[in-house]
Formats: structure tokens, sequence, C-alpha cells
């Protein structure tokens, strides 16, 4: 009677726990990726999707499992990825995408399921991203403010502006308007293009025609060569500015002799060597560059391959703090998540030393930035 008892017991017990809310812990910590690996935006996606070669496979004594999808740049795939990294893989932490728009896709999806956002590339934080998006690379205020003292301290008085005809080339040519402009600098022409565009001729003649005394290129990827190479091969002689998502050794092989000369705002890790060994992003850049070209041959560095591998030197800071009250697989495990994220301080990495507040979801200051050109075929300090 006693053991029939125990029994029923226990098939109730059983039961119950069944039935429970209870949401199911794991023993790993899942990260789902989604970046761009073919496509036009590839040469930013592939060295990102590269770096993850490096980065640890196991965080405050967890495993860390990896998924990663590519979005092909498109906005519409990086939400079907997302929500796949929400209802399938059950993600813990979610990264990407490689280009502007496809990472407000993620951002979106992420926000709205409340799971913890990396972004790769920039992208406006609103509201209703605020609360569970940091970003990696550096704000465009911070990298637009380099390069418009260097236009000031050379004489520059106007400026041409070309740039994608998407939110990255928004994000740029609206910085252009609020910091440049109250420093005395005037916008002599706005142009546009598509990423997948092969020909910018026709923009670049008006550029030319207006005669700038320097030309602002928004553009990223292998794609941003496109503007440089027309522009000297149209006879244009004065200074060109290129953005941070140009920064790569992919930019000179593609642009060839057109690329000497420009002027390039950079996150640290495309010349680490270069900085004081008191820098703290000194030693994470040597690392990953180390590393990379190792692997990848030598000059094979890029600033997008910083991005996915400093999210990982991000996530040993914050990681072991989350699983002090939470286990992974679980709604507590992605709130510790997002609320380390703010409280962990100085997180130095490759492309920065991160602070992220409530309010600063990028987290970065000046020691994200430097400013290079092109002389012999080589990344230098510019002057």
């Amino acid at each position: 009677m006693k053991k029939a008892f125990l029994s029923a017991a226990s098939a109730v017990a059983a039961l119950v726990l069944a039935g429970s809310p209870v949401v199911a812990q794991t023993n790993e910590i899942v990260v789902g990726i989604s970046i761009t690996t073919t496509g036009p935006a590839a040469a930013l996606g592939i060295p990102e999707r590269n770096s993850l070669d490096f980065v640890p496979k196991e965080i405050g004594g967890v495993p860390i499992k990896i998924i990663t999808l590519d979005d092909g740049g498109d906005p519409t795939t990086a939400t079907t990825n997302t929500r796949r990294f929400v209802t399938e893989s059950k993600a813990d932490i979610i990264m990407g995408s490689s280009t502007t728009p496809s990472t407000v896709a993620v951002a979106t999806v992420a926000n709205e399921a409340g799971i913890p956002h990396i972004g790769l590339a920039p992208f406006p934080i609103t509201e209703a991203r605020v609360k569970w998006s940091v970003a990696m690379p550096q704000p465009i205020p911070i990298m637009g403010k380099v390069l418009y003292e260097h236009m000031k301290a050379h004489g520059i008085k106007s400026v041409g502006y070309i740039g994608y005809s998407d939110s990255y080339g928004d994000l740029w040519f609206n910085d252009f308007k609020a910091q440049a402009i109250p420093m005395g600098m005037t916008l002599a022409t706005e142009e546009r293009f598509a990423r997948p565009d092969t020909s910018v001729a026709g923009q670049v003649l008006k550029l030319v025609a207006a005669n700038p005394d320097a030309v602002l290129v928004g553009a990223s990827g292998t794609a941003a060569a496109l503007p440089q190479t027309t522009l000297r091969e149209r006879g244009y002689k004065g200074l060109i500015y290129q953005t941070h998502g140009a920064a790569s050794m992919d930019f000179i092989r593609i642009a060839g002799p057109a690329a000497e000369g420009v002027i390039m705002a950079s996150g640290p890790v495309m010349s680490p060597e270069s900085q004081p060994d008191s820098a703290l992003t000194k030693k994470p850049g040597l690392a990953l560059n180390a590393a990379y070209e190792a692997k990848y041959g030598a000059n094979s560095r890029s600033q997008f391959a910083g991005h996915s591998y400093d999210a990982f030197e991000v996530l040993k800071r914050v990681v072991p703090v989350a699983l002090k009250t939470a286990k992974p697989g679980t709604p507590e495990f992605r709130e510790a998540i997002r609320l380390a994220l703010i409280s962990e301080k100085e997180i130095a990495a490759s492309q920065g030393v991160y602070n992220f507040t409530e309010k600063d979801r990028y987290g970065l200051d000046d020691r994200s930035r430097i400013i290079l050109t092109v002389k012999d075929g080589k990344y230098v300090p510019a002057k």
C-alpha cells in the first residue's frame, strides 16, 4: 500500500512539473548571428564571420553555441533570420547585421522578443530599440568629428557629398549638416548611389562640376572604392574623405592608385602598432590582427573583423556577471545580460573602450577613432 501511494504521488508530481510554466535552462549560451556574407555588402560580413574563428568557445565555464546565418544584406532576410533565432534556436543573445538597414531589422525583432542585441553596423537606436540593443561600431558623430576637424585644419570650405541611398548614407549626410556646417563649411552638392551600383559616373560629373574643396563619401565596404576611383578618373584633384565603413585592406586593393592620399576615419584596430602602450585598445587589436593575418594572409586586417571580435570581448565581461544570477535559456538570464551591459565599465576591445549606459548604446569616446591616409599602398596616420 505504501509503495502504491509513493508511485501515485510521484506521478502527480511529474504531472505538476510538466504543466508548470518553468522555462527550461540549458547548459550552453546560444548566440544567433545574422551577417552579410553574400551580395554587395559581403566585404563587410565575411571578415565578421572570419573573426569568429578567434572568439572564445566558452565564457565563465559555460560553452558558447554560435549559429550564423547569411542575410545577403536584405532587411527582410535579416528579419526572418532573427525570428528563427527567437523561435527555433532560443537564442540568449543576438548579433547583426553587417549593414545599417539590416541591423535595424535585427534590432526590431530582438527588442520585440526581449533578447539582448549587439549591432555590428552603425544604426539609429530609437526609443523602440534602446532597451535591448547596443552597437559595436563607432557612432557617426564621433567619427565624423575627426574628419571635419581635419577639413577645417586644412582650410576646406566647401564639401561635396556622395553616399548610399539608404539609412547609412542618411546618417552621414545628416551628421555633416549637424557638425560640419556649424564649423563653417558649406555643402556644394549632394549625390547618392545604391550599394549594388557599378557606376557613379553621372553623380561624379556633378561633383566635379560643383568643384568643392573636398568630397565626403558616405559608403562602406568595397563599394566605397567606386566613388574614389571615379573621382580620380574624372580628374578631381581635391581631398577625398572616406568614412570608417571603408576602413579595410580591400579598399586599397580595389581602389588601387586612386586610394593614395585618401583621408579616412578608422577604428584603432587598423593600426594598433601606432598606438601608445598605454592605449587599452592596443593589446586586443594586436591579438586580433596577429590571429587574423596568420590565417587569412598578411594585410588582411579589417575594421569589420573587429566588430564581431569585440562583441565577444564585451561578452567576456558581461556573461560571468549574468551567470551569478541566472542560467542560460531563461528570460532571467537575458535580463541579467541586459543589465550587465550597462553596469560593466571600461570594457577594452580592439575598436574602443565601451561604457554603455541606458541612454548611450554605443558607449564609446574619442579612444575609438584614429585618422589614416594611404601612402604607397599602405595605411599610415594622417597629418
